[in-house]
């Protein structure tokens, strides 16, 4: 039903980039559309679980 606005895109032609965490690909979303370029992580839990980053508590069981 996309009447030639433009407005409506298929997830396939969406922008995407590969999560620098877990290495899955992950496609733009519009709470991203003013940040894009700074846009590492899929997710918010990746975000915090970056690679190479000790955790500053301990972490140990």
């Amino acid at each position: 039903m996309a009447g030639g606005t433009g407005r409506m895109r298929r997830k396939g032609d969406l922008a995407t980039k590969t999560c620098l965490a877990c290495g899955l690909e992950f496609a733009w979303r519009k709470k991203w559309a003013r940040d894009w370029d700074q846009v590492k992580y899929c997710s918010e839990r990746c975000r915090r679980n970056k690679p190479g980053s000790a955790d500053p508590r301990g972490g140990g069981a």
